[in-house]
């Protein structure tokens, strides 16, 4: 299973900053997911005071060729995906929840793979194309996993901390999980944390 230090290993330093995606990249978490507004500037919903959040350009430098990139675009607009991909490489991949948003991904570069988040009015069968989908941990269910690999899915699970349930996942089949701490998902699964 794939541990993705969601807006990296967000638990130790301020999520969506360089620092928590290097200490990601020091734990030998698989991937690093973070988000991206329609500035291209990567934070959360409401940025904390006094905390340097990055570029995607400044991300993604600090990234490739070291770990694995997930952007996830935040209620893209405009050209905002056009923008964002003239900067990913074609092994990043990109997650979203607007469908929408996705298919304009995959019809201009269909090499990036693409992560559907389901539930809140996007089911399974509309998530065609994608890659992977993405479940919260709240609302999955053996139904859902198993509708989503007969449909050809991949399946990630958001966001996941315990070390118990990463495992349970893991027996369950799922190809990855978000964690904010990439420490625990390694352990969970076995696999020595670097650093």
């Amino acid at each position: 299973m794939l541990v993705i230090a969601h807006r990296g290993a967000s638990h130790d330093v301020p999520e969506n900053t360089l620092p928590a995606f290097e200490r990601a990249i020091g734990m030998g978490a698989d991937y690093v997911e973070f988000d991206v507004h329609n500035d291209l500037s990567v934070t959360h919903d409401v940025p904390r005071r006094g905390v340097a959040y990055p570029a995607l350009a400044e991300a993604l430098d600090l990234c490739h060729g070291r770990i694995g990139v997930m952007v996830e675009l935040k209620r893209p607009r405009g050209d905002t995906v056009q923008r964002a991909l003239a900067l990913m490489h074609d092994d990043d991949v990109l997650v979203c929840f607007q469908r929408a948003a996705l298919e304009e991904a995959r019809a201009r570069r269909p090499a990036v793979r693409t992560v559907q988040h389901v539930g809140y009015g996007v089911s399974i069968r509309r998530s065609a194309g994608a890659w992977a989908v993405g479940f919260r941990n709240e609302r999955l269910t053996r139904r859902g996993l198993e509708t989503a690999r007969r449909a050809g899915f991949e399946t990630t699970v958001y966001t996941v901390n315990d070390v118990e349930r990463i495992a349970e996942l893991d027996r369950l089949g799922v190809s990855g999980v978000f964690t904010d701490r990439p420490d625990r998902a390694l352990a969970a699964l076995g696999r020595r944390p670097a650093g």
